[in-house]
């Protein structure tokens, strides 16, 4: 991976903001899978997440626990999604290396550490998602590959 990709997780602008709604994305390839993360994350805050609030104001009245729920609803749905409405596969990193480098795989420092979670219903997943929400977005997490093995998971690599 790139020093671009390495370093991307998902960051939201400053809670209670006027862009309390929204990711930050810098430039490159991991700006495309941040603005589709974006758009679930806009449909959750207006019409999912319950409040009092006018639809404009949802957006700007968004604390930064209500941007990691509707962070973790985002990546559900996706991983929902992509597993055809079955199932979603989580990544997350460990310390531990479960893969050795050999032949024409040569060790990058995640993918030999990944772990898999496997869920058979989306409520499990966005729970498990929003219990480890710094895995995705804490600087350094790799957050943005993490949610793309999780696509890749999800979806199956024979689909």
């Amino acid at each position: 991976f790139s020093c671009e990709w390495a370093q991307a997780h998902f960051r939201f602008r400053e809670p209670y903001s006027d862009l309390a709604y929204a990711l930050e994305a810098g430039k490159g390839g991991t700006r495309a899978i941040l603005m589709a993360v974006q758009a679930h994350v806009i449909k959750y805050l207006l019409f999912v997440r319950g409040t009092e609030h006018a639809h404009l104001e949802r957006l700007c009245r968004v604390s930064g626990r209500e941007q990691g729920q509707a962070l973790a609803a985002a990546l559900a749905d996706t991983l929902w999604a992509a597993g055809g409405g079955d199932r979603a596969v989580v990544c997350l990193l460990t310390p531990a290396t479960h893969l050795a480098p050999s032949g024409d795989y040569r060790a990058d420092g995640i993918t030999e550490r990944i772990q898999l979670f496997e869920f058979s219903e989306k409520a499990a997943a966005q729970e498990f998602i929003f219990d480890h929400i710094s895995c995705f977005r804490g600087e350094g997490s790799h957050g943005v590959i993490l949610f793309l093995y999780s696509l890749l998971f999800s979806r199956t690599l024979e689909r």
